[in-house]
């Protein structure tokens, strides 16, 4: 690995073990055994390094099972499916999700950070609409992420704020799916 990488990974690592207020540019050279001018050169800011670190840490996390999705693309089975894998690994010592809430509180301070954010953010709904409804992500429109994907994002960052603040009363897959299955039958009665 190069800087690059070795960067990353310790940013990741960095981020895992003191969040993102806490850790230093310090903390990430000594984590990835560069040095600091490497960070402003690959990246351009410990912020944006961060902010990568994240995104990247984010993107590795499954939410098949391990094992694929059996509920139909589509269905309420794989609603529930999908959304009892992502509150399993919001149950897991030292989620990542709890990072979201500390990044959300801070993007005002952080506008740089908040931009490359957002734009993941768009990409994550794009992700969050071809794994619910089995569309490869290629094929998953801009109108698509922008209504479908928005509203997947919206129920996940509401589940991280949830579960962060108190996961004895979050909701899990099967009371999201019900309230999906009872928000449908409100919206098109008799079907």
């Amino acid at each position: 690995m190069g800087h690059r990488e070795d960067l990353l990974e310790g940013a990741k690592g960095c981020l895992l073990e003191k969040g993102f207020a806490r850790t230093t540019a310090r903390d990430i050279v000594k984590a990835s055994g560069t040095n600091l001018a490497s960070i402003g050169y690959h990246y351009g800011s410990k912020d944006a390094l961060l902010a990568q670190a994240y995104v990247a840490l984010v993107e590795g996390v499954s939410f098949d099972g391990g094992i694929g999705l059996r509920g139909a693309p589509g269905s309420l089975e794989r609603f529930r499916e999908v959304w009892s894998n992502v509150v399993d690994s919001m149950r897991e010592p030292g989620s990542i999700w709890r990072l979201s809430v500390e990044i959300i509180a801070m993007g005002d301070h952080l506008p740089e950070v908040r931009d490359h954010l957002a734009r993941a953010q768009r990409e994550a709904g794009r992700g969050m609409v071809s794994l619910l409804m089995g569309v490869p992500e290629e094929e998953v429109s801009d109108e698509t992420v922008d209504t479908v994907g928005r509203f997947y994002v919206t129920l996940m960052t509401g589940l991280i704020s949830q579960w962060t603040f108190d996961p004895k009363s979050a909701p899990d897959g099967d009371a999201l799916a019900e309230g999906l299955r009872r928000v449908a039958e409100a919206a098109f009665p008799g079907r």
